[in-house]
């Protein structure tokens, strides 16, 4: 057993699943951010990504993620809730290329700051988007299809701004945009964050360091960097 016990790595040897991998991306530690809960006053700390998973966040000039945002287009139908109506599929190279476009991601549909404070802005001001070149305003979430269609007749968004699935997160995982939000039994989810695209090209993007602020992605902050 001794001689066995000899030839195993020492503690100081052994590395994590993803030193190799940090070795030859140089990735940066996970973020952590001070989390005040919609739901009370405590405050608990988080880490939104793991940079192991998700290498680094996008910068400006950089292409964002190929992947897929699921949504119900809109129908008259919808308005009375009794349809549910069908999701359809987009991939954002294919939809967003030669096109100016916001991308406004939430914690979760129909949660405090997301839902009185954060979204209505955009709808609001849509027209006032559409007057700075922007082809469309994307909100989306972890939530599914029919959550997202049913919270967009809910704010009344109609067709001026679509509400979508990140599906799997992969769109926010790309750009290390996470929440992790176990503490308050939530689980991972997408993170509060604005992205301006053009041409697939970032134009801006900013994190809010707590999910339950909407202040750098806010649609008056939005509209100053257009």
């Amino acid at each position: 057993m001794t001689k066995i016990l000899s030839t195993l790595p020492k503690p100081s040897a052994l590395a994590s699943p993803c030193s190799h991998l940090n070795s030859h991306l140089k990735l940066a530690p996970p973020r952590t951010f001070n989390l005040q809960s919609s739901f009370g006053q405590q405050r608990r700390h988080f880490s939104p990504t793991s940079a192991c998973l998700f290498p680094k966040a996008i910068s400006k000039g950089d292409t964002i993620p190929n992947t897929t945002f699921t949504y119900v287009p809109w129908t008259p139908e919808l308005e009375g809730g009794k349809a549910c109506g069908a999701p359809t599929k987009i991939q954002t190279h294919d939809e967003f290329k030669g096109k100016k476009v916001v991308i406004v991601s939430v914690p979760g549909a129909y949660t405090p700051t997301c839902h009185v404070n954060h979204i209505p802005p955009f709808i609001q001001k849509v027209n006032e988007f559409k007057a700075k070149g922007v082809d469309q305003i994307y909100v989306i979430a972890q939530n599914d299809p029919f959550v997202m269609s049913a919270w967009g007749n809910t704010s009344e968004a109609k067709d001026k701004v679509i509400f979508a699935t990140d599906l799997n997160l992969e769109f926010s995982k790309e750009i290390d945009a996470l929440a992790d939000l176990s503490a308050v039994g939530f689980g991972l989810r997408t993170g509060r964050y604005a992205l301006i695209a053009d041409d697939l090209k970032v134009v801006d993007f900013a994190v809010e360091t707590s999910p339950g602020v909407a202040d750098v992605s806010s649609a008056e902050t939005v509209l100053g960097k257009l």
